[in-house]
């Protein structure tokens, strides 16, 4: 039998410390394994997570010790209630950098997702909303980080850029990212930014649009022009993007704002044809990268992989939005190991299916599971 999954596992996540009284039933190793295979194999709730290491135990027991089988769903959701989250999401940061290579250009998606019935309206709990970074070459989610209560995302996106490695890549942030300090901490990690000019940002939005919208304006400046045409699923989606480096506009927003490495601005304008029915929309930019209009939109449409690949592939596959999971850590805690399972089965490429039916084929087949553990 090939033990390397569960070495892997207990390498990064074997020194967590167990917030559980010292004459426990149950290793705090043997539950975490227990419950990755587990939401791996299509177990979305704690009671799913013991009926599948009941159903498993005789395979389970050829690498695991459980010295006293399988623990009732009661113990997994009062471990995972207890687990500290921060310590949690460190192993699991440490082990996408362990299984991860990123590349100079790659771009690193981030964005927030709010666990929707984690609330607690008896005791006044707030849903919890995490954001998370999302690794569009390597196709990992390389960490996340709590939304503090009473605040929204700007207060989490600085944390979270401390904890990853992101040197050589292009992070890209919606409009609420688009703030100095967060420009700042970007360059100061060795990184490019591209990020979302919304009126949250009035001034810098009005610059933008205006300048991009007045034909003698456009006349007056040096800009990069690229178009790119998609078509399929009975639509047409054509886009397009400007982007200029010209001195003029980036010293006078420099004269009123700090924006750290910035080098260009961008539009992009994006039209949809389906049928006989048209829309266009168009979207404002500043990055750090130099004016390049195919690069930028690039990294502008690889953005929303992490809502197409990541979120919506937790609330279909996964079923993140269903879970009523609250008691302490928990919802936080499950929210890390959908994330742990996720990467593993984005990594496995055998199976020409999707998320939701590798899950189930890696309930049906330990050797696949086996092979899915093994990244």
């Amino acid at each position: 039998m090939q033990e390397t999954p569960v070495a892997t596992i207990a390498e990064h996540f074997g020194d967590l410390e167990d917030a559980r009284a010292d004459n426990v039933s149950h290793r705090l190793l043997d539950v975490i394994v227990i419950a990755i295979c587990a939401v791996i194999c299509g177990a979305d709730t704690w009671v799913e997570v013991e009926t599948f290491g009941n159903a498993k135990q005789g395979w389970l027991s050829r690498f695991l010790e459980l010295p006293h089988g399988i623990p009732s769903h009661d113990t997994f959701g009062r471990v995972f209630g207890l687990l500290d989250a921060d310590a949690f999401r460190d192993c699991f940061v440490d082990w996408v950098e362990a299984i991860s290579d990123l590349m100079d250009g790659e771009v690193i998606a981030i964005d927030g997702k709010t666990l929707r019935r984690s609330y607690d309206g008896t005791i006044g709990k707030d849903a919890i909303e995490l954001v998370g970074a999302w690794a569009s070459d390597n196709r990992l989610v390389l960490g996340h980080e709590k939304v503090d209560d009473e605040s929204n995302e700007i207060t989490a996106i600085p944390p979270l850029l401390d904890l990853l490695a992101l040197t050589g890549c292009i992070v890209t942030v919606d409009a609420i990212g688009c703030q100095t300090t967060i420009a700042e901490k970007i360059i100061d990690a060795n990184a490019d930014y591209v990020l979302t000019v919304k009126e949250n940002q009035e001034r810098l939005y009005g610059i933008i649009e205006d300048m991009f919208n007045d034909p003698d304006e456009m006349d007056a400046v040096d800009y990069d022009y690229h178009k790119a045409i998609d078509k399929g699923h009975g639509r047409i989606e054509i886009r397009e993007c400007w982007t200029t480096s010209d001195p003029a506009y980036l010293r006078y927003i420099g004269e009123w704002a700090d924006w750290k490495g910035l080098q260009s601005l961008v539009m992009v304008r994006s039209e949809r044809r389906i049928g006989d029915k048209s829309t266009t929309e168009s979207r404002y930019f500043i990055s750090s990268l130099e004016s390049d209009a195919e690069l930028i939109l690039d990294a502008v449409r690889t953005h929303w992989e992490i809502e197409n690949k990541v979120h919506w592939v937790l609330d279909v596959a996964f079923r993140e939005d269903e879970s009523r999971v609250r008691q302490g850590n928990a919802a936080q805690n499950l929210s890390l190991l959908r994330h742990i399972a996720l990467n593993l089965l984005k990594q496995e490429e055998t199976a020409q299916c999707g998320t939701k039916a590798k899950r189930l084929k890696a309930g049906w087949d330990p050797d696949y599971l086996l092979k899915v553990l093994s990244g």
